[in-house]
């Protein structure tokens, strides 16, 4: 299974707002030996959150999605994942009593649960059929889990609690399974074109290494260069580090040190 991130919200593809999710949650994951293997951003479209979900939900991907799961009109991520399974919205009695302990916990003991602004808030509670709850830390109004697929507000202050709830409730069993080890290195002055050819024989030579280059054009104070790396099994990097650092001597390329990155010690 591989871990994606789905993004929901006219405001991060207008610049209103920096989306913080994608930094944040590949943290989370990589805290516990995980890793993203995808993100995608999608408005408030339901025609288009509902042709996402439905592709997600045919994997067998875990999934993080990201906003849209109040109760406004721009709000569609609890019908749009309702419609990608093909089954109804139910109101969860146990989100409801939720929302309704923090409308008595704002409101008063007193608080009339029949007006219409109360009403409005109990539909927060409405999830796809068979849904399980997602608790919220910071004001009670619960996410949803449903076939893999874990929903959580746009507000980083509940998302981020919620999906490291999700991750240590649900997927601890997968924590730091997969040794990886990653090691760069920066290439100073050279063009990637000419790198090109060893970082296509080395990716033939190790299949459990990928090869990376990260380009800098430098700036007033730093030289122009490539981060070069291999990351992967950690026997095959071990192996094609050391055969990368001998092809680059013969190269002759001016090379500085990086940090070597094992998730087996985080």
């Amino acid at each position: 299974m591989a871990f994606g991130l789905i993004i929901i919200g006219d405001e991060i593809l207008s610049g209103k707002r920096r989306d913080q999710h994608l930094p944040k949650v590949t943290e989370l994951l990589r805290e516990r030996g995980l890793r993203l293997a995808w993100a995608e951003i999608v408005g408030d479209e339901p025609e288009r959150i509902t042709a996402l979900l439905r592709r997600t939900f045919a994997s067998r991907d875990i999934v993080f999605s990201c906003g849209g799961i109040g109760a406004t009109p721009d709000d569609h991520t609890r019908q749009c994942a309702a419609a990608a399974l093909g089954v109804p919205l139910a109101l969860h009695p146990q989100g409801r009593a939720l929302i309704e302990e923090r409308i008595r916990e704002t409101a008063g003991p007193d608080a009339d649960l029949e007006a219409p602004e109360n009403l409005q808030r109990f539909r927060m509670a409405e999830f796809p059929a068979g849904a399980s709850l997602i608790p919220n830390p910071y004001n009670r109004i619960p996410g949803f889990t449903v076939a893999r697929h874990h929903f959580v507000p746009g507000f980083p202050v509940m998302a981020w609690p919620m999906i490291a709830w999700v991750l240590d409730t649900l997927y601890a069993d997968k924590f730091h399974r997969e040794a990886r080890l990653e090691k760069s290195l920066l290439v100073v002055e050279a063009a990637e074109a000419a790198l090109t050819p060893l970082m296509e024989a080395l990716e033939a030579r190790y299949p459990a290494v990928r090869v990376f280059s990260l380009p800098s054009v430098g700036d007033a104070h730093t030289r122009r260069h490539i981060e070069l790396g291999v990351k992967g099994d950690p026997g095959q990097v071990e192996a094609a580090w050391t055969d990368m650092c001998v092809e680059l001597e013969k190269m002759g390329a001016e090379v500085q040190p990086l940090r070597a990155v094992d998730s087996r010690s985080n």
